[in-house]
């Protein structure tokens, strides 16, 4: 069993849920009022510019950028009177719906597609797609089968249907009410994106925001509570889950405890741990997690791991425990993309292939689309996860100021031999000076003070050298001035 808690301020919404059993954080989400989340909205865009040789085209969208569209899997509209929408071949100016599939990144604008997908509680609707799915967390052959034999029989004609994990068990009467209550909000999705005079760019449909998003999708019989610290919150909370889910309405409680919610169940101090490079295992060893603009890079390192038997075995176990913090991190920190794990070396096949299964089963416990790829020659392993909105570092965390995201900077001895560069430059100008005042910060100055650097240029050029500590100087700046004759 899990718990779900919400800690809720204005400006803020954070999400975690945490095992019963061990108080393990297992999931976290955050949500900003100043950020919200584009995913899962719908616009009334306009197209800006088409791309043929990229099968792709902007649609302004109202926001500060153009959405990117990607038609390079075809058009979804114009088979049956349910769509309604336009069908010719898309150009610069046409009006259509879009919906968000991923949030702006860095200088890259949102993602849409004209592929719309509207979620339920049990189903999701796909009004432009004829497609019936099934969760693949339903393992059970034989209510996989008849999910699916209902599902044919309620969808709406021409369209598609995912059926989600809190189907499992549900009647057709119950999955057919949930697909007409999504029927209805695409008719008036319809409705108002033939609306006259209706702007371009306009919001058609809004996402539900973070906190009723998990009581929709993860208030199930696995959740023993969902603690809400805010008293409004709360009865937003209550009410939903007697609409959606009223036999686990009563799991629904208001926390009034004197400590912080997130401090009462030591998520706050898991948090903080989640911007660190480095994150130890409990056997001894450590992984290392590098972000680049392309791809994740994760390092396994044995650390002061030893282990009890031969070689292979210690490396083999490293690996493992790794595999599983490796997919918790990749978790909580909402890692997408490539990801890259380099792995401590096995020479047996079987170890490798078992050390596959294993992440393969791992994998379960994330509801983001994940594949593990395989071991390449050089022994990586290779893992692509879906990524659509912004994740925890990029909300949480802002470029270094002071090494600018590089997160290194250079070193003191390193600084100190460009101002003795410097410094010979300017002799060769102008010799007619008695010498230099330099500010630098405090750790070049002791640098200065500690080697024979400044000793040997006074010595060269026969001048007076004066280092002047400045601690709120940047550790790479510095400033020479030239001192003249009084």
């Amino acid at each position: 069993m899990k718990t779900i808690l919400a800690n809720v301020v204005p400006e803020e919404t954070r999400l975690a849920m945490v095992s019963d059993a061990d108080g393990e954080l297992e999931m976290v989400e955050f949500e900003r009022a100043s950020q919200a989340h584009l995913v899962g909205n719908i616009y009334r865009g306009q197209v800006q510019n088409v791309l043929p040789g990229m099968q792709a085209a902007f649609v302004d969208i109202g926001g500060e950028k153009n959405a990117f569209l990607y038609i390079g899997d075809g058009l979804p509209y114009g088979e049956g009177e349910a769509r309604q929408l336009p069908h010719q071949k898309i150009h610069i100016g046409q009006i259509l719906p879009v919906q968000i599939v991923k949030d702006a990144v860095g200088t890259k604008g949102p993602r849409a597609t004209m592929h719309i997908s509207l979620p339920g509680r049990m189903l999701v609707l796909m009004p432009t797609a004829a497609y019936i799915g099934l969760s693949r967390r339903i393992t059970d052959e034989g209510e996989r089968s008849r999910l699916h034999d209902i599902a044919g029989r309620i969808c709406p004609e021409g369209m598609g249907l995912i059926i989600r994990t809190a189907a499992a068990g549900a009647s057709e009467e119950e999955l057919k009410a949930d697909a007409e209550a999504q029927l209805r909000i695409w008719n008036s999705i319809l409705a108002r994106f033939k609306l006259k005079g209706q702007r371009k760019g306009a919001l058609l449909y809004r996402d539900a925001d973070l906190l009723i998003r998990w009581v929709r999708d993860q208030l199930t019989e696995d959740i023993s509570a969902l603690v809400v610290d805010d008293r409004q919150a709360y009865l937003r909370v209550k009410e939903l889950a007697e609409a959606l889910t009223p036999e686990l309405a009563d799991r629904v409680k208001y926390y009034e405890g004197k400590r912080p919610l997130f401090k009462e169940y030591q998520v706050e101090r898991e948090l903080e741990k989640l911007g660190d490079r480095q994150v130890e295992l409990k056997n001894g060893g450590f992984l290392v997690i590098d972000k680049t603009e392309a791809l994740t890079v994760i390092d396994v390192n044995t650390g002061s791991f030893v282990g009890r038997s031969n070689l292979s075995d210690t490396v083999y176990q490293m690996n493992l425990e790794a595999a599983a913090e490796i997919m918790k991190q990749i978790r909580l920190r909402d890692i997408g993309g490539i990801i890259i794990v380099d792995f401590i070396d096995m020479d047996a096949a079987e170890q490798k292939e078992s050390l596959l299964q294993r992440l393969r089963e791992l994998t379960a416990k994330d509801r983001t689309k994940m594949t593990i790829v395989d071991i390449t020659s050089l022994g990586l392993v290779e893992i692509t996860r879906k990524k659509s909105r912004t994740n925890l570092e990029t909300l949480i965390y802002a470029e270094c100021p002071v090494c600018h995201g590089r997160g290194r900077v250079e070193s003191p001895e390193t600084v100190s031999i460009r101002i003795s560069r410097d410094i010979r430059r300017l002799e060769k100008k102008c010799h007619a000076v008695d010498g230099y005042d330099i500010e630098v910060h405090d750790s070049v100055a002791d640098e200065l003070g500690a080697n024979q650097l400044l000793m040997n240029l006074a010595a060269e050029f026969a001048f007076d050298l004066k280092v002047i500590a400045r601690p709120d100087f940047h550790p790479e700046s510095y400033t020479i001035t030239q001192t003249s004759p009084d």
